[in-house]
């Protein structure tokens, strides 16, 4: 990692959390229909322009892939990203994706991530990669990143991937319930534990969650603030003031974009966002 150049948290003007790194080719038909279900963000997917545009909006952004199969799309690896990040150490931190199905082999290089100081913490994507978060197989991945004391980021509720598809893309829902994350929560007290998106159609299961466990958080990503439901306001603004976390899904929903209908939103100045 670069000794150079690192992320000023007291100059940037905001740190998005939720921020893709995908392939470039974007024609499979996963892709066309989450371009439908999205809209066009009209963000350049490259890696060069995704820094050139955190860097002149003087934002910085957690950076990471989806290791997974289920969707056909390829999957940029955790080197690839890790790499980004490096060489934009002033604006980018990078987490690992591993899918917990790979066993051994996705902890060991869970281990080697860790150990290099390459990655900050984990993403995970049930819905995508098929399993429960409670799910044992995953605890080996868990134990690696709570050692570290490192967060895991969960995607939560519904999956703009496969919306409108037959079948949805074979993507089921249910893995996106966030409740199993809460046995995880208890298992591993210590790990900082990140809910990401508004968990539609379990927002009130997640925030109950966040209010109950201090070490787990909620990401707004992935979802127009237009679009979120008046009890994640009401608690954002409230109760979970200090545990919400900007994030916006980056190149399907821009910043700008966010920030823009964030803006006609009744939140609380003193939000933590």
């Amino acid at each position: 990692m670069s000794q150079e150049k690192q992320i000023h948290p007291d100059t940037i003007t905001a740190f998005d959390v939720h921020v893709h790194i995908e392939h470039q080719a974007q024609d499979s038909a996963t892709d066309r229909a989450t371009k439908k279900y999205f809209g066009d963000s009209g963000a350049n997917r490259s890696p060069e322009a995704l820094a050139d545009y955190y860097r002149s909006r003087n934002m910085a952004c957690v950076v990471f892939t989806v290791d997974e199969n289920l969707t056909g799309r390829p999957v940029v690896s955790n080197d690839y990203v890790a790499e980004f990040a490096a060489r934009n150490s002033d604006i980018a931190i990078a987490l690992a994706s591993l899918n917990p199905h790979r066993g051994k082999v996705a902890v060991d290089e869970a281990r080697r991530l860790v150990a290099a100081g390459a990655v900050r913490g984990l993403k995970l994507h049930p819905p995508l990669q098929e399993f429960f978060p409670n799910d044992k197989l995953a605890y080996p991945l868990y134990e690696v990143f709570a050692e570290a004391r490192l967060p895991v980021l969960f995607h939560t509720g519904h999956s703009g991937l496969g919306t409108g598809m037959p079948g949805g893309g074979g993507v089921r829902l249910k893995y996106g319930n966030p409740m199993p994350i809460d046995d995880v929560a208890v298992d591993f007290p210590e790990m900082p534990i990140i809910l990401a998106h508004p968990s539609f159609p379990w927002q009130e299961e997640a925030i109950s969650i966040c209010l109950h466990k201090p070490e787990v958080y909620i990401d707004l990503s992935g979802w127009s603030p237009k679009y979120f439901p008046a009890v994640l306001v009401q608690y954002a603004n409230t109760l979970l003031k200090h545990k919400v976390l900007f994030g916006s899904d980056y190149p399907l929903i821009t910043p700008d974009r966010w920030l823009a209908d964030f803006g006609k939103l009744a939140f609380a100045r003193k939000c933590a966002l």
